[in-house]
């Protein structure tokens, strides 16, 4: 998911799909009355040991404005974050991390060629009281991989997964011929391409999500751009939200199917780019959790209201190899492995984050996904393109010969967020001062607009991040095929494509040599070609109030899910 849908956003990946299970248990429960209340509050008791506080309510902070609340549309970490708890797909990840079954009642029934999936329905509610159905999902899946939606992460997620999602996305096909029909109301068959082995874990995605058709027809161009404009299926429904504020609300969700799990009146988000003033927040009380990094993780290290997590979420560098219709000099290999080795990461990672992040000379994070004997995939390439500052001045050299320059200015585009900001500076001064005859022009820009220039692929360098959309290393590698609508730098690789092809073709029920093809993939992307800089495997260290109770960390999907959390012994 960009982090871009970049932050993490985002947990671990074990392979071939446990991460992404989504939750359901009990009944639709009116929790209007005073009785009913006092029940839930009863539960929740003696299921945690926990006295709940009258008041249940949630202050937090977040990075960045929400870009979109169009599930179809959104593809960043804090629209995924939000979607995750307005809405709710076929499966949802629960409090292990685990898919389980959400807006679907029970598992689906699997075809024994390991095509055809037949998912029956719950009775669940739209927020505004109207049934949601298969149609609902028809609906929503059809939108997102027609190109004329405008969606990137539909055709991405779609596309060599459901039948004729590839042909669709490229104009070929109707949009009614996806692969997904509604039998009746509460029944949804989805035909698959070729066996899928993390299919379900796709399930519990933001882009899989269901929308009410009679709807979103009936708001137009107007849907999703406000807070009423949109109606939710999920634990809680946005308010307060006017399409580009600092500033939202989530409100339980009476209509919610598992409402009596819900616990939180009301959470409230703020966003809060500079550290330090989020810190002043949470110390003054105004806030109940906040993330911390650089200075402030150093001095918070050994509080005790310090939760820590090291996640699956990569950040790097792309290098851009054409722009606007000419290559740039990143097109040539030697410069862009120069750049790769010409910084330490491990100073980035100690002092400048200082977070519990680690260094990453790789794409596929570690304690992500495993095989069958339960090996880290990380463990079959390990380390590539290490800090040498020696190897990368010579490169670098050599490269510009190549090129016929004896200097090179670079535009690099970054977050406008305090973090940002020190990480880019230390980056500049590391990489200019060992890569002679290097300039790199720094602009700090709104996420939004960010997003933008990478869409338009007019950059040439662009910080940006990754975490996983289901759990398998295929959700890293897919970013770079050549086609991808997320590669967006004229990076193409013929090995690299066919590999990959391979992996998710004849061998998708042969674990080993799956595993194997992936491994090689990475390399190719990370190691022959040098197509992206790796930065850091997030860590993430976050003050949390000690009221502050059953909040769960995602590895994908969304960072966090605030179905379960409550508050006790705050008053």
């Amino acid at each position: 998911m960009r982090k871009n849908k970049l932050f993490w956003l985002l947990g671990m990946i074990l392979v071939l799909g446990i991460f992404l299970v989504a939750c359901g248990e009990g009944d639709n429960a009116d929790t209007s009355d005073d009785t009913n209340d006092a029940d839930q509050a009863e539960g929740t008791e003696k299921a945690t040991g926990d006295k709940l506080d009258k008041e249940q309510v949630l202050n937090l902070v977040e990075r960045a404005e929400i870009p979109s609340v169009d599930s179809v549309l959104a593809d960043d970490a804090v629209s995924f974050n939000v979607l995750n708890n307005i809405g709710e797909g076929l499966f949802r990840l629960d409090q292990e991390n685990v898919a389980v079954p959400a807006m679907a009642e029970s598992e689906p029934e699997v075809s024994e060629d390991g095509i055809t999936y037949t998912f029956k329905l719950r009775d669940a509610k739209w927020s505004d009281g109207t049934p949601v159905t298969a149609h609902d999902f028809v609906f929503a899946w059809q939108r997102a991989v027609d190109p004329a939606t405008g969606s990137t992460y539909g055709p991405y997620m779609m596309t060599g997964i459901i039948k004729n999602a590839t042909e669709i996305a490229n104009g070929q096909l109707d949009k009614s011929e996806l692969g997904v029909e509604a039998k009746d109301d509460k029944t949804l068959v989805v035909t698959l391409e070729r066996p899928v082995p993390y299919f379900i874990s796709l399930m519990a995605f933001g882009t899989f999500y269901p929308q009410n058709e009679a709807y979103v027809t009936a708001q137009g161009e107007n849907f999703a751009t406000n807070s009423e404009s949109l109606i939710s299926n999920g634990p809680f429904i946005l308010k307060n939200w006017d399409g580009t504020g600092l500033s939202w609300s989530l409100e339980k969700n009476p209509e919610y199917w598992d409402a009596e799990t819900v616990k939180l009146d009301m959470i409230n988000v703020d966003v809060i780019k500079e550290p330090g003033t989020a810190v002043n927040l949470y110390n003054n009380g105004e806030k109940d959790r906040v993330g911390l990094s650089g200075e402030f993780a150093m001095q918070y290290a050994d509080d005790v209201e310090v939760e820590q997590v090291l996640k699956p979420t990569v950040y790097y560098l792309k290098l851009n190899q054409e722009r606007n219709g000419e290559k740039t000099p990143l097109s040539n290999v030697k410069l862009r492995k120069a750049i790769a080795m010409s910084f330490n990461k491990k100073d980035m990672v100690d002092v400048v984050l200082a977070n519990g992040s680690i260094q990453a000379d790789f794409l596929v994070p570690t304690g992500f996904a495993f095989d069958e004997n339960k090996q880290d995939f990380r463990d079959v390439n390990g380390d590539m393109l290490p800090f040498n500052a020696e190897e990368a001045a010579k490169l670098w050299e050599e490269g510009l010969k190549e090129e016929g320059l004896t200097e090179v200015t670079l535009e690099y585009i970054s977050g406008d967020t305090e973090l940002s900001k020190n990480l880019d500076a230390y980056l500049k001064s590391q990489i200019e001062s060992n890569l002679k005859g290097l300039t790199l022009n720094i602009k700090n820009l709104p996420f939004n607009v960010k997003l933008d220039l990478d869409a338009a692929q007019d950059y040439d360098i662009q910080s940006t991040g990754w975490a996983p959309d289901f759990q398998d290393p295929v959700t890293f590698l897919d970013l770079f095929q050549s086609e991808s609508s997320q590669n967006n730098m004229s990076f193409s690789n013929e090995k690299f494509d066919a590999l990959l092809e391979k992996a998710k073709g004849e061998l998708a029920l042969d674990p080993a040599a799956r595993w194997t093809a992936l491994a090689e993939a990475e390399k190719v992307v990370v190691e022959e070609e040098a197509s992206i800089v790796n930065l850091y495997q997030t860590g993430t260290m976050s003050l949390q109030k000690p009221y502050v109770h059953g909040i769960v960390a995602h590895p994908f999907t969304g960072d966090y899910s605030y179905k379960w959390a409550y508050i006790s012994g705050k008053e």
